[in-house]
Order: structure tokens, then C-alpha cells, then sequence
């Protein structure tokens, strides 16, 4: 597979003010200790220190900033990364403060600032000229032309990445220059800033930074000066940031220096996302100057399975084993109550619509049931005079007793009209009729399984009828995505709540509730359904307890909505995703996680025929399989490239 992985890091220099020799050495020292990274961020006006004030007008301070600069840019030789430092330009009749790209051994380019601060304790303008209007311009370092100005990105051809840079200010005003450099191409944004700290700063900063990474499709590193600024007037916190998508990667404040924050971003993710979205349009590259500089991976360009787990493990690459679920507790009981909200005020809205307010649900003991009634009883907190009337419907020999007993308790809790019909007498009419033997047949005798799910859902329909009803669908996300469901079966249904959530998150947001409804008989049946294995209970009980056990057949549910997520989230590559999973799941082998995956590419293609034909569900979360919403796919589709990726 192609290797997007690559190391960026912050990195805070030790610095005096005005001594340029100490921190062309500190820079140095910090460049040599970061081999690894493809991008290295130091502060603004790293080179010279950001409160020089009026020793920005010294023609010696400039002059051995350039020197400076050339000596830094010789530590780039031969080197895989690219380094930005600050440092003031004289350009013409003015100074600017700059961005210095360094690569190759060359200054590759300097960018200038484009928004100056000039309010409260900044008067940046008193030294500095504005960059606004400055592109394709040129400067002269000692025999060497190097490119000037603010439409200027840096590119390597081999890992695809693209650089642009921006300079403190730049990030808080409405018209950011990232933002035009993200849509001429740019996939990172570099931030040298000298942010100083007050009271409340550092959560608005932060937001800045997450926000714009997410609004871009983009990695942004973030590096602000520290402690050895002048203190005349501020005091500055060296807050580093690295942000992807939206999404906080790494980030210190008030460290020690010299202090480096790294991060492994994914260029892959980015890449999805824009070509997902196509809401995010490109400005095209007219207006920029492409610079080829080197951004190096981690490892090698291209990588097999095994070495890009070894970059993930080295590197402490966060991968969550339920992507879907969230590891903060609370707010994961934040998510589960917000996606229950969701659900509840789809349906209600549904029965608002078709103005049916009895609803019909089928109760099997188990935690999709479970969730779906819980749906409903917060539908009806919405709509008073709603109706639950609910079902269930044991199998003789099939259905256990403690499935039963908890399906009976949560009726008698929640429902306002109950029902028990046992389907063991017409199954067996029904498959006399079709010649087929009235007992179970063994493993592949999925007629004999099918036709009690199939018998289920004909009883529901037909009470509907009967009752002017609404059938609650109970199936999730992730039978969807297996076909792990019966078709025309407990596939169907007039309306699917669970449709868009995944097994993994079903059984959270059921323990969620236990934890909240103040009621403890409820909460006590609710954690025994969520104690429950999961199972359909299609074949024969062994003792009244349950015999089949659904993931011994299809394989663990969390390890399934695992390659579910980052198929559809993020479009990898199977072979990619295997290595993510062997990240968040190191004791399992690399051939185990192989085979699970081949068993859920070849089921996920398979059964593409029953999500074709899906009954409407409210959309809860980020990946769903909707046939009118985020997932259309032939269901005549070949798996052969997946599989062959795999091996």
C-alpha cells in the first residue's frame, strides 16, 4: 500500500531576544533531534525573537538574520523534511515578517504575514509592512533568488503533500490565507505564531485551530513562542497545537524548552474527505507558485501490513478499538443520549406524517428490540397519545428463558398494550406446506431459521393492518452492513430507527439508559439484555439456554464496525485498515485479522441486495448505508479486488 503516514511536529526552541547566534543554534540542535519528522513548525520570528520591538529597524539584526537563515536552510541537505522558521525580510522599502520554507538544503521561499494586529498590546506595524498584496515576487539571498510571497505552496510529488503556511494573526480574522491555500491544493497548513497567554486564550485558540482544520480537510501544526520572549509586557505560553480534520492530534502549553509535539498525521483521511465532499471546491493553482520540497514519510513511500503497524505502534498512533463509540465517558453517555434524540424525534416526526400513532414492535429480548422500544418511549414523550403495542414471539426449544423473561419484564414496563403469539405451531404449517421437515436440519438449514423471522415479521404486518399500526423496525447498522438479517424478514419494517447505528454503540446507548431513567426495574432488565449474547435464536436451545450465538458465526461485532468504519468513513484500503486494526487490537494475530476481514468484505459485497431495498431510518452518525442516502453500490459487485488487496 501507499504510506501517507507522516511525523509533523511543533517544535519550541530555547531563545534570547535579539541573540540571533543562540537561536540559530537552538533551531539547529532541534532539527538534528527530528530526522524523522517530514515538517518541522518553529514560532514566529523564531530566528530573531517576536519582541525585538524596535530593533526590527537595525540593519545588523537583519543582515545576520539572513545569515542565519542560510545556515539553518544548510541543515535541510540531504534531508527528507522541511523546516519553517520566522524571521524579518527586507523587501524594497519595508520589513516583513516572514515565513522561511526551508528544504533540500535551499530557501526554498519566504511567505510574508498578511494580517498585521495593531489593537491592544500589538502594534505590529509600527516595524512591519503587510504581505496583502505581494505574490510572485522574488528576494535576494546572498547569490541565490529566492520566491516571495503569500500565493506560494510547498509540494512533494512522492508523498503527495502540500504545504501552506500562515503567520498568527492570519488564523483569527474571516479571511484566512489557509483557506485559500487548502483550496488550491494544500493538505497542510503550518501556523508560526507568537500568541501571548490571558486567561480564557488558550480554549479559544485551540477551537481556532480544530475548526480550521476541519472546515479545510486538513492537518494544521500549530507552534507559538515561549517563555524566552520578553516578559517586559506579555508572557507567552509556547502552545502547540496539531489538528486533522477537525480533530485535536497533540498538544502541550507552558512546556519546558526546548519541547517538541509531534503527531503522525494520515494524508489518506484528508484526501478522502475532499473528494467525498464536494461541497469543497478548488480554487485551482493559477494564483500559487508550487515549490517541490521534501515532506517524507514515515518509513518507506510504499509499505506491506506489518511495517505500517510497526510506524503505528512506534509512534503511539491512536486508533480506538470501537471507532464508533467514544472512549470519554461522558461523552459517550452525551453521544448515546443525543443519537436516542435523534431516533425518537425521526419517528416521531413519521408518525406526525402518516398520522398513525400506534406502534407496533416485535420484543425478542435482545438489545436491538430493546433499543427500538426505548426509541419509541421516548416518541411518545414527544407525542403523548402515541401507542405502544408490543409483541413477542418465542420459538419453541429455540427461544431461551432468559431472553424471554427479560423481553416479558421490559413489555410490562414500557408498552401500553402486550401481546404473545408463539410462532412454533405456524412455522411448522408453513414449512409442512413447502415440504420442508418440521425440525431443524443442522448449520445450512437457514429455510428452517428464515422462516421464524420471516413468521415474525408476517404477524406484525398483519397486526398493523388490524391496528391502524406503525412497525417499529429493530435491525442495526451493522446486520446491514453483514446482511446478517432475513430478508423480508426482520430486514423490513415501516420504519427503521436503528438503521444507521452500529451493534457496538446499541448496546452503549441501552446501558446509558439503564443509568438514567430512574427506574430500577427497568435499569435492571436493561443491563441484563446488555449482559445478553447476542443471538437470534433461529436454532435449537440446549437446556432452555441459548445455543446459537451470532458471532461465533460472523465474527466479533466490535471487530466488524471496526473494517465498517473505515471502509465507508475513510475509504481505506482493506490491507490499510487490517494494519489500523492490528494497532487497536495487538493480541490478535496478523492472519486472524486477515481472515475476519476477508469473511466481511465477501459479506459486505454479498448482501448489498438486501440494503438496496431498505425500509426509511433516521441517519444518526457519519456512516450509513442508506440506499437513498450515503451508500449506493450495485449489488452485482465483485469483491476481487478487495480480497486480492488482502492478500
Amino acid at each position: 500500500m501507499i504510506n501517507h503516514l507522516i511525523k509533523v511536529t511543533a517544535a519550541i526552541p530555547g531563545l534570547k531576544v535579539a541573540d540571533i547566534t543562540y537561536n540559530t543554534d537552538r533551531i539547529i540542535e532541534m532539527i538534528e533531534g527530528l530526522s524523522d519528522s517530514g515538517l518541522i513548525v518553529f514560532p514566529e520570528l523564531s530566528v530573531t525573537g517576536y519582541t525585538c520591538a524596535d530593533l526590527f529597524n537595525s540593519d545588523l539584526l537583519l543582515k545576520k538574520a539572513l545569515d542565519a537563515l542560510i545556515r539553518i536552510a544548510k541543515e535541510t541537505s540531504g534531508k527528507g523534511y522541511t523546516v519553517l522558521v520566522g524571521v524579518p525580510i527586507r523587501f524594497k522599502n519595508c520589513i516583513y515578517n516572514c515565513a522561511a520554507l526551508l528544504s533540500r538544503g535551499e530557501i526554498k521561499a519566504l511567505i510574508p504575514k498578511t494580517y498585521l494586529p495593531n489593537y491592544s498590546e500589538f502594534y505590529e506595524c509600527r516595524w512591519f509592512a503587510s504581505g496583502k498584496d505581494i505574490k510572485s515576487e522574488s528576494v535576494m539571498i546572498g547569490q541565490t533568488k529566492v520566491p516571495f510571497g503569500t500565493n506560494i505552496l510547498a509540494y512533494d510529488q512522492t508523498t503527495g503533500a502540500v504545504l501552506g503556511a500562515e503567520i498568527c494573526e492570519d488564523l483569527w480574522i474571516p479571511d484566512k490565507p489557509s483557506t485559500h491555500a487548502v483550496l488550491a491544493g494544500a493538505n497542510i497548513i503550518a501556523n508560526l505564531s507568537a500568541s501571548d497567554e490571558l486567561i480564557g486564550k488558550q480554549e479559544y485558540r485551540r477551537e481556532l485551530v480544530r475548526q480550521q482544520s476541519g472546515a479545510c480537510y486538513c492537518a494544521y501544526v500549530y507552534a507559538s513562542s515561549a517563555a524566552g520572549e520578553s516578559s517586559t509586557d506579555l508572557v507567552f505560553s509556547g502552545h502547540s497545537i496539531i489538528a486533522l480534520n477537525g480533530s485535536i492530534l497533540a498538544e502541550d502549553i507552558f512546556p519546558g524548552c526546548p519541547h517538541a509535539v509531534s503527531a503522525l498525521i494520515d494524508l489518506e483521511k484528508i484526501m478522502h474527505d475532499r473528494q467525498h465532499q464536494n461541497t469543497f471546491e478548488n480554487e485551482g493553482l493559477r494564483d500559487y507558485m508550487l515549490i517541490d520540497a521534501n515532506i517524507q514519510v514515515i518509513g518507506t513511500d510504499r509499505t506491506d501490513i506489518e511495517e505500517m503497524v510497526k510506524i503505528l505502534n512506534e509512534h503511539e498512533y491512536p486508533v480506538s478499538r470501537n471507532p464508533f463509540v467514544p472512549l470519554d465517558d461522558k461523552e459517550r453517555a452525551n453521544r448515546c443520549r443525543r443519537i436516542l434524540e435523534i431516533q425518537s424525534n425521526g419517528l416521531a416526526k413519521r408518525v406526525r406524517a402518516s398520522g398513525i400513532k400506534n406502534l407496533v414492535i416485535g420484543i425478542s429480548g435482545g438489545l436491538d428490540s430493546t433499543l427500538a422500544l426505548l426509541v419509541c418511549t421516548e416518541a411518545k414523550k414527544l407525542i403523548p397519545d402515541i401507542k405502544i403495542i408490543a409483541y413477542t414471539m418465542p420459538s419453541e426449544g429455540n427461544t431461551s428463558s432468559l431472553t424471554y423473561a427479560n423481553a416479558t419484564k421490559l413489555m410490562e414496563i414500557l408498552c401500553d398494550e402486550i401481546h404473545e403469539i408463539p410462532i412454533k405451531e405456524g412455522v411448522e404449517y408453513h414449512l409442512s406446506q413447502i415440504g420442508h421437515e418440521l425440525s431443524y436440519q443442522g448449520e445450512t438449514d437457514v429455510t428452517y431459521e428464515n422462516a421464524q423471522a420471516r413468521m415474525r415479521t408476517y404477524i406484525l404486518m398483519d397486526v398493523a393492518n388490524m391496528k391502524n399500526g406503525l412497525v417499529v423496525g429493530t435491525g442495526d447498522l451493522s446486520e446491514l452492513a453483514l446482511g446478517w438479517c432475513t430478508y423480508n424478514g426482520d430486514h423490513m419494517s415501516m420504519y427503521a430507527v436503528n438503521a444507521s447505528v452500529p451493534k457496538t454503540l446499541v448496546r452503549f446507548i441501552c446501558k446509558t439508559y439503564a443509568h438514567i431513567c430512574e427506574d430500577e426495574s427497568l435499569s435492571k432488565v436493561l443491563l441484563s439484555v446488555c449482559d445478553t449474547p447476542i443471538t437470534p435464536e433461529l436454532t435449537p436451545g440446549i437446556d432452555g439456554n441459548i445455543a446459537q450465538k451470532t458471532e461465533e458465526k460472523i465474527g466479533k461485532y466490535d471487530l466488524n464496525d471496526f473494517f465498517l468504519f473505515y471502509t465507508l468513513r475513510y475509504g481505506f484500503e482493506p490491507s490499510r485498515t487490517v494494519a489500523y486494526a492490528l494497532r487497536a487490537y495487538p493480541e490478535l494475530a496478523l492472519s486472524e485479522v486477515k481472515t475476519a476481514a476477508k469473511n466481511f468484505f465477501k459479506r459486505f459485497f454479498s448482501q448489498q441486495f438486501k440494503r438496496s431495498c431498505l425500509p426509511d431510518g433516521p441517519k444518526v452518525g457519519s456512516v450509513s448505508l442508506s440506499p437513498r442516502g450515503d451508500w449506493r453500490m450495485p449489488s452485482d459487485a465483485s469483491v476481487a479486488l478487495w480480497l486480492e488487496d488482502l492478500d
